[in-house]
């Protein structure tokens, strides 16, 4: 769930009921999806924001099920990092609604960087994807080979208010609408951005075949 849908009936958008309806929905707060070749790990993010807490303004959150939220986000953590140390994916996928790194309107997000990203580092994670943020973009991990990509130009782009405060590692920024391409094969990875007109922007690739090849025992 993203930070407006906890503004409505958080409950309701879990419900079981829902895929009695239509099968092919699934919507947990948490949740690991195994592609055989990737595993992708969906993390709830909006409770770890603090400012929805502490200055929601005339905003109302659905915070039933998350309170206390310490020890929700906590717990949350270390079943991530179980998780990701048990998997033996190819690649390792980390998904959630907020970016850790961005230079779009909202910028990084000094919580997910404080207290996810330590883990991602630590368990070999490839790619965190996000939306949140309105815009197309590519940034670079600094300590690790993770790669920071967002995909929120659905709607509401061309926002104009690019941040410049942290611009390190940052390979790619689109204001404008516009969508992303995931490719996977058990050697490669082919990231490719796309403007409103499905005109190519931005492609990334990256092999693992000779970590393939030659396995660190």
């Amino acid at each position: 769930l993203g930070n407006h849908d906890y503004r409505g009936d958080a409950l309701a958008q879990l419900s079981p009921f829902l895929r009695k309806i239509d099968s092919r929905w699934l919507c947990l707060r948490s949740f690991v999806v195994n592609a055989e070749i990737a595993e992708l790990f969906f993390v709830d993010t909006t409770p770890f924001v603090e400012e929805y807490f502490t200055s929601p303004e005339d905003h109302v959150y659905d915070w039933r099920g998350v309170s206390p939220v310490k020890s929700y986000t906590a717990n949350l953590l270390k079943d991530l990092e179980s998780a990701l140390k048990e998997s033996s994916a190819t690649w390792k996928i980390v998904v959630g609604h907020h970016a850790i790194r961005s230079v779009g309107h909202h910028g990084d997000t000094q919580e997910l960087i404080d207290q996810l990203l330590p883990i991602l580092q630590a368990n070999k994670v490839d790619l965190y994807m996000n939306g949140h943020d309105h815009c197309l973009e590519r940034i670079s991990d600094q300590k690790s080979p993770i790669q920071f990509l967002t995909s929120g130009a659905g709607s509401k782009a061309w926002r104009g208010d690019v941040s410049t405060s942290n611009n390190a590692g940052v390979n790619f920024f689109y204001d404008g609408q516009g969508f992303m391409s995931v490719k996977l094969t058990q050697s490669d990875v082919e990231i490719v951005f796309y403007d409103v007109f499905g005109r190519l922007l931005h492609r990334w690739t990256m092999s693992k075949l000779q970590d393939l090849l030659h396995p660190v025992i």
